[in-house]
């Protein structure tokens, strides 16, 4: 049982030609997850591991919307489940090993209510152990919601649409191995408690797969690892290294000019120790270039453990130097340049109309999402050159964590009827660059305009973990992740954390690390916000003068009609005039322009169509038609009301035109309103004086009257 509700695991009758084969069901959400490795070992230097997660339209008893009707690439969500179990499996494979091997995630079945994308890891934890392939797991993932003050594991679809917390960790028996969330403000205390929370309701799963394992699983079969020649000479490279000015190389602060003097010293080793006329020179050099790769390593960690030294020469606990430009771009609705060290990113917020809202087809139920942040990363900002073409995963992935940071911290549609898109383009990349996102995407809608309740930033952490001696990075380096033992992403405002996101490349770590990352992650947070403050403290008071305006009126809903017209023609004259207008159900009314005028005067047209009368007001009428018991006076678009002959003067008339004939502008005052809408006028300036006509039943429920038609 696992939060109240029984989940199984099943094997030996789906798929049974793969290596491992698990039916997962929780509730009625079911899953088939296989593993399967290639007997040949690959030639990739690194570990050739994919995860895919397949959503099947059918688990939700829907025909695919894409024109083919059938299901295409993965779609944001699946690419998003797909890294929870990839970050959760990767590190637990053995070192060297090169087997290619795939982990298929293949979603049964949806009952709405239980997420498959915290089982999917769960699936592939048991998948592996079950399987031949050598994998140090088991290992299980949770999710954490905070209802009423009080943890849930693996809350329902219900239940976190009212959490404050939304946290998804994975973890071993004994350590932490992922940790990723979104929430509305939660203190590092709350998150800790979460954690520690998850790590035990973990356990269970955890017992389940090892029974699982002990009574079905397969043997493991044996790999052998490429061999590492360049080991037996690091020793002497190291010495050389070192005397030939490893250190100061390495503390050299730009990465360009680090990147040349450590190139230059490997080189220069390199040629002292390889005759390029050997017949092996070439393999010789690959074997010292490995070799050296490995000093590098191996003395950076050291300057990091017993000097509090890093490959810029900061120390563990200090940011970069910052600065921001706003309103970077001249045209764009909302604009920051966030650049510290050699991280930059350009901020860019767009407003839009509520047609401009993504519609999601997934296996959720169909919804829009009024809040777009797309994360691009163009290979110019590594100093690389790469193909470029649709976003990868890893884009996908930042992007969303950028996203989560930032939607805490938004108006409400009601309160800022906008669909806002965030574009975060990294303009140059040497770590963090999710946060720096977070951070310029922030300025950018400050810089909009938009009234956030509070700004956001984010700092990337590491650390660095040798015979129980660690020390945690603040600001993290491109070098320091790629050498690090982990990258833990934090945002938050000042008050509190908004979004979170662990990898760990080592066996895990204990909460009491996480305590001090997140305590040191909070004091970089601050230092951050300080400095985005001394540009852009709040949100602009003003919209952009390049920003579209939306105007919001509350209309009868029996009106709409009215507004949209036959075959909409009246809609159409009204968009003719420069805006565009949406009518929701419940009579709210936006009009979205980019000019200000345009929309004002559409607003002006509306609320003269829908405009209603009621008892007591008063108008600047127009005589429209006469007839022997009184005149029909027009109040305002498409109303008029009838003023009684007995009404017209203080002395006996014998005929309306005695008094006012078609054309004539008088001041009238309702007096009363029928059933049927009919208006009864009288002249204000006559009131008292004369007799008072008997008035006409006011309607049932109150005076406002239907238009005339």
């Amino acid at each position: 049982m696992l939060g109240g509700r029984e989940l199984t695991l099943e094997t030996g009758r789906l798929a049974k030609l793969v290596s491992g084969s698990v039916t997962l069901r929780y509730g009625d959400t079911m899953l088939l997850v296989t593993a399967q490795a290639r007997e040949d070992l690959s030639t990739l230097d690194f570990l050739p591991l994919t995860v895919e997660f397949e959503e099947r339209h059918y688990a939700v008893g829907r025909i695919p919307g894409s024109f083919p009707r059938r299901e295409g690439r993965p779609g944001e969500k699946a690419i998003l489940s797909a890294r929870i179990t990839d970050r959760q499996i990767r590190p637990l494979f053995p070192k060297g090993y090169r087997q290619e091997t795939q982990v298929i995630i293949t979603v049964l079945s949806a009952d709405g209510q239980n997420a498959a994308d915290v089982l999917g890891p769960v699936g592939a934890s048991a998948a592996l152990s079950i399987s031949d392939i050598p994998w140090a797991g088991p290992t299980a993932c949770v999710r954490v919601g905070l209802l009423n003050g009080e943890y849930v594991v693996n809350p329902t679809t219900d239940q976190l649409a009212e959490s404050d917390l939304d946290l998804v960790v994975a973890g071993t028996r004994d350590a932490i191995l992922m940790v990723e969330a979104g929430a509305k403000g939660a203190s590092e205390d709350v998150l800790v408690g979460a954690i520690e929370f998850a790590h035990r309701e973990m356990q269970g799963l955890i017992t389940l797969i090892e029974t699982m394992r002990a009574e079905l699983g397969h043997e493991k079969f044996t790999f052998i690892a490429p061999s590492d020649l360049s080991v037996d000479v690091v020793p002497e490279l190291t010495e050389a290294a070192r005397a030939g000015g490893l250190k100061d190389a390495l503390l050299t602060p730009g990465k360009k000019e680090r990147g040349a003097r450590l190139k230059a010293l490997r080189d220069g080793l390199i040629a002292a120790r390889v005759d390029p006329a050997a017949e092996d020179a070439a393999a010789q050099t690959a074997h010292y270039k490995a070799a050296f790769n490995k000093v590098e390593k191996t003395e950076l960690r050291r300057l990091i453990l017993d000097e509090d030294l890093r490959a810029d020469g900061r120390n563990t606990r200090t940011v970069r130097p910052i600065w921001i430009e706003a309103r970077a771009l001249p045209r764009a609705h909302g604009s920051a340049i966030f650049t510290r060290g050699e991280t930059q990113v350009l901020g860019v917020a767009t407003l839009g109309t509520e047609r401009d809202a993504i519609l999601i087809d997934d296996l959720s139920a169909e919804k829009e999402d009024k809040f777009l942040l797309h994360y691009n990363f163009p290979p110019y900002s590594t100093g690389e050159v790469k193909r470029v073409g649709g976003q990868s995963r890893r884009e996908i992935g930042h992007g969303n964590l950028a996203k989560r940071a930032i939607r805490a911290v938004l108006p409400s549609f009601e309160a800022f009827p906008y669909t806002i898109r965030l574009v975060g383009e990294v303009l140059e990349s040497n770590g963090s660059s999710s946060m720096a996102t977070v951070c310029a995407g922030t300025l950018a809608l400050m810089d909009a305009g938009v009234p956030i309740t509070a700004p956001v930033a984010g700092v990337a952490m590491g650390l660095v973990m040798e015979d129980g001696r660690y020390r945690i990075l603040t600001d993290i380096l491109g070098l320091e992740d790629a050498l690090g033992d982990m990258d833990f992403k934090v945002c938050g405002t000042a008050e509190g954390i908004t979004a979170l996101q662990m990898d760990i490349k080592i066996g895990g770590i204990t909460p009491a690390i996480m305590r001090e990352a997140l305590a040191q992650a909070r004091d970089g947070r601050l230092h951050i916000l300080g400095k985005m403050a001394e540009v852009l403290a709040a949100p602009r008071a003003q919209l952009a003068p390049t920003a579209p305006r939306i105007l919001s009126l509350k209309i009868n809903p029996e009106l709409i009609g009215k507004v949209i017209g036959p075959g909409g023609k009246q809609i159409r004259e009204l968009e003719a005039m420069g805006a565009s207008v949406n009518i929701d159900e419940d009579g709210t009314v936006r009009i979205f322009s980019a000019d200000g005028a345009a929309g004002e005067a559409v607003r002006a047209r509306i609320e003269a169509l829908t405009r209603t009368a009621a008892v007591g007001e008063e108008f600047d009428g127009t005589v429209v038609k006469t007839t022997p018991f009184g005149a029909f006076i027009n109040l305002f678009a498409g109303q008029d009301g009838m003023l009684h002959i007995s009404q017209m003067s203080e002395e006996r008339i014998q005929t309306v035109e005695d008094a006012m004939n078609v054309g004539d502008r008088l001041r009238v005052k309702i007096a009363g309103i029928d059933d049927r809408g009919k208006i009864d006028l009288i002249r204000p300036e006559l009131e008292g004086k004369i007799a008072p006509r008997e008035p006409r039943a006011p309607r049932e429920g109150g005076d406002r009257g239907r238009p005339r038609r």
